[in-house]
């Protein structure tokens, strides 16, 4: 979430200090949006995260050839498509909200309006995600290819409902710290081609390493589990032996959505939001002793 009208020059010697201020009068801005813009807002992000996996998953058919970790960096690169364009319009992703905890520590944010907003965008970005879903199973997208497409989708939510509990978790913990430092460099960004070039690095990293982002996974994963209740000929062939008792409505909330979402918190609203906030803090310190 970048807003294009609040941009610092690189070279200024307090660009640090500036981008925090920006950072924290973004978060407060959009956390006291009226409720109406911020589900519409977030409604948006959701169903963009989930156009984001859809080109991911075209990138993976037929890429079995490749080597694994290229053909996940390439899955990556179009990917952060995604959040590029929910940075440039300013949208309201939950990711990213979880840095409203900046305003909060500075005593300008009360916690009940910060827990309102994070559960308003959360439940729009789930909408998004899902009305996606629909839409691409009543495409028939997910049987492209003769299954392959669909397969690819089913066998990236086996995956995901797979981790233990502290593993989705750390994951996500993971995840977020990424993303949210994307989101921060590109609060420096004072061009389009310069918020672009804030998320070619982190947003690739964390999708090709395989960590969790929670937004994505509330398209994936029930959009898998539909699939695979539909069960059409063409994915059937196409999963051939794989197991599919796994992947169950359980798994995606106990295993999956539960830990990734606290630690898409933990590694967006404590380590990045507060750890900026530590850091300047301790900078002014230093600079008035």
């Amino acid at each position: 979430m970048t807003y294009p009208d609040q941009t610092i020059a690189l070279d200024k010697p307090d660009a640090a200090a500036a981008a925090q201020l920006v950072a924290s009068s973004g978060m407060l801005k959009k956390a006291t949006t009226p409720t109406l813009a911020t589900l519409a807002s977030g409604t948006f992000a959701g169903l963009i995260i989930g156009l984001g996996f859809v080109f991911y998953t075209t990138t993976q058919v037929g890429a079995s050839d490749m080597p694994w970790g290229m053909a996940k960096t390439v899955g990556g690169l179009v990917f952060s498509g995604a959040l590029f364009v929910i940075m440039v319009l300013g949208l309201d992703l939950f990711t990213s909200s979880t840095m409203t905890t900046l305003p909060l520590v500075e005593g300008k944010l009360g916690p009940r309006r910060l827990l309102r907003h994070w559960g308003l965008v959360y439940f729009s970005n789930m909408l998004g995600a899902t009305l996606l879903g629909v839409l691409i199973l009543g495409s028939g997208t997910h049987r492209y290819h003769d299954g392959e497409w669909g397969a690819v989708l089913v066998k990236s939510a086996l995956g995901k409902v797979g981790h233990t509990w502290v593993e989705s978790f750390t994951l996500g913990v993971l995840c977020n710290l990424l993303v949210c430092i994307a989101v921060w460099v590109g609060f420096h960004g004072k061009s389009v081609v310069e918020k672009l070039a804030a998320v070619v690095f982190p947003i690739p990293m964390f999708v090709a390493t395989g960590f969790e982002h929670s937004v994505a996974n509330m398209f994936i994963v029930p959009t898998a589990l539909a699939a695979k209740a539909e069960a059409s000929p063409e994915l059937m062939r196409s999963l051939g032996d794989v197991q599919l008792e796994g992947l169950t409505v359980e798994a995606y909330l106990w295993w999956n959505l539960l830990p990734v979402t606290l630690g898409n918190i933990v590694g967006g609203g404590l380590l990045v939001a507060l750890g900026m906030w530590a850091w300047q803090r301790g900078k002014a310190g230093r600079a008035g002793e």
